[in-house]
């Protein structure tokens, strides 16, 4: 089944850019999704066990650093291509 998420990470710290970027390279390492981002989130698409498994590990590094952070996600039941329009 394939499974879209959009979510936007929030470091709480003035040094927010670090951990936005870190967070996004552990998400690009992820097998089996495809990443894209633009200024306000970071879209992933693939299998639903492939992404739910990416944003475990990829957030696993984020969540258990020293900078407090929020993470605000939305899992959508079907593919998006960003950009694109979602058929409904």
């Amino acid at each position: 089944m394939t499974t879209s998420a959009e979510l936007s990470l929030y470091p709480l710290t003035p040094d927010y850019k670090e951990v936005i970027i870190d967070f996004i390279h552990q998400l690009r390492s992820q097998p089996g999704i495809t990443v894209a981002t633009n200024g306000l989130s970071t879209q992933l698409t693939g299998e639903y066990d492939a992404v739910m498994a990416a944003l475990t590990e990829a957030m696993r590094p984020t969540i258990g650093g020293s900078v407090a952070c929020s993470f605000v996600i939305k899992v959508l039941n079907v593919g998006i291509e960003p950009g694109a329009d979602v058929e409904v």
